[in-house]
């Protein structure tokens, strides 16, 4: 695994929201994170999440309407989705909770440590739909410019099979309104007409290549036209010390109910600290 970036690549993530890291994990290490990542991807079935959490609760006391149900059913033909693999999978949880990849989002996002916000396992399916652009953070629970996510990928990631394409500089608007991933492959310009003008960049990867790329970071993801699956794991991570907006997404509703706006995000059990420059807490 690279273990260090230098400065020039940091200073290009900074200014740009993203960074390809095309050397990220050696043979060996890709082999690994292959196995561990299909052994947890089949022991999960056909559920998306480890527990209940308030994604899918939102739904549990009333049945969906005919909208959510096609929404719902759209977005299958994007990616297979297994969220927070880490909680079920030893193997996985090996993997992200890696103090080496914890140490390289702090080092990119510039903070003092980071915490797991969620894993993802995303599979896009032989002739699966493209990824419409938008951004990560404002569907979390915390609000952090610095949060960031890793995306690695598990096959090469051509143009042909769904490669990642990014907002150059998007990040730096600082702006939290969105979009759902659905049918308009560009529905987030027309929240920010201003990015109408800027050239998204495709960034093909090979197996065990990364992407990082900022919370803030307009992108999306290429249709798979080819008739192989496209694999790749995935992680954010939030900057320790964020606290909670309001909004459960995928936190667990036994959790999200004991918890106000302002409260700290620092449990453990379902945020680990992966990476901290502190060696006994913060200074007081």
């Amino acid at each position: 695994m690279r273990t260090e970036l230098s400065d020039e690549e940091i200073g290009f993530y900074r200014e740009n929201g993203f960074l390809v890291v095309p050397d990220f994990l050696d043979v060996g290490e890709l082999s690994l994170w292959r196995e561990a990542v299909d052994g947890a991807v089949a022991d999960r079935g056909d559920a998306v999440f480890a527990g209940p959490t308030d994604l899918d609760g939102c739904l549990s006391e009333r049945e969906p309407t005919d909208e959510e149900k096609e929404e719902r059913e759209y977005y299958e033909q994007v990616f297979t989705q297994r969220v927070n693999l880490w909680q079920s999978s030893e193997k996985v949880r090996t993997m992200i909770l890696d103090t080496r990849l914890g140490k390289l989002a702090a080092d990119l996002a510039g903070v003092d440590g980071v915490r797991v916000w969620h894993d993802q396992a995303l599979i896009k399916r032989p002739y699966a739909m493209f990824t419409a652009y938008h951004l990560d953070l404002p569907y979390w629970s915390f609000t952090s410019p610095d949060s960031l996510t890793i995306w690695v990928a598990l096959d090469e990631a051509t143009l042909e099979n769904g490669c990642m394409y990014y907002v150059p500089g998007s990040h730096k608007a600082k702006k939290y309104d969105n979009v759902e991933i659905g049918k308009d492959l560009g529905a987030v310009f027309d929240v920010y007409p201003e990015w109408r003008v800027l050239d998204p960049v495709a960034c093909p990867v090979p197996a065990g290549g990364a992407c990082f790329h900022n919370g803030l970071t307009a992108h999306g993801a290429g249709a798979n036209m080819t008739h192989r699956q496209r694999r790749a794991m995935t992680c954010g991570f939030m900057p320790d010390g964020c606290t909670y907006n309001g909004k459960p997404n995928i936190l667990p509703p036994a959790y999200s109910a004991t918890l106000e706006i302002g409260d700290v995000l620092d449990d453990d059990e379902h945020n680990p600290l992966v990476f901290t420059r502190f060696v006994t807490g913060p200074p007081t």
